[in-house]
């Protein structure tokens, strides 16, 4: 059964697992995804660069997401339409190793962008998902900074919310640590 959460105004919420055949579609919404950490980049920099085709290149290793048992592929729906997902993996940022879950990526499209839809994904993950979290986030995304440790603490059954800083070598920004508890 799919939860659905509507928000004021009407619009319906959803987060479900990824079939096998929503890959292209994933892989599609990645394109926006990349472009939007482009404008992140320094002068200079030859990352996220366009290809001849004018798409960025694949995010490598996301067909893993349905083949480990470990990783979770999501996607979020506004209204029955597609508008973002998340990635959810083991990789800890804290030391390399692995951790119960960890948002490898998460995503909403602009036009679903604060207006509550992001916030609300994220409690449905933490809902589907109970466990040990970390959530890293690139130092220079400064928006993501200010996003994350609200919605993580306006999910419910959140306790023990810490931000630890990345070492340097296995990352470089704050990452939240936390526990999110089962739901009924």
């Amino acid at each position: 059964m799919v939860d659905k959460v509507v928000l004021p105004g009407g619009v319906a919420v959803t987060v479900t697992a990824a079939e096998p055949s929503d890959l292209p579609l994933i892989a599609g919404l990645f394109q926006f995804y990349i472009y939007d950490f482009s404008e992140m980049e320094p002068p200079g920099s030859t990352n996220f660069e366009l290809g001849a085709d004018g798409r960025f290149e694949p995010y490598p290793g996301l067909d893993d997401y349905w083949k480990l048992d470990s990783f979770h592929p999501l996607l979020i729906r506004v209204d029955g339409h597609p508008a973002g997902f998340a990635l959810v993996n083991t990789h800890s940022h804290r030391d390399g190793g692995p951790v119960a879950r960890n948002m490898g990526e998460f995503f909403v499209a602009r036009k679903h962008r604060r207006a509550g839809v992001a916030t609300r994904a994220v409690a449905e993950v933490l809902r589907l998902y109970p466990g040990s979290w970390e959530i890293a986030v690139v130092e220079r995304n400064l928006a993501a900074k200010s996003f994350w440790p609200r919605a993580i603490a306006a999910a419910p059954g959140v306790r023990d919310l810490i931000r630890v800083e990345g070492d340097g070598e296995h990352w470089r920004g704050p990452i939240w640590c936390f526990q999110a508890a089962a739901q009924d």
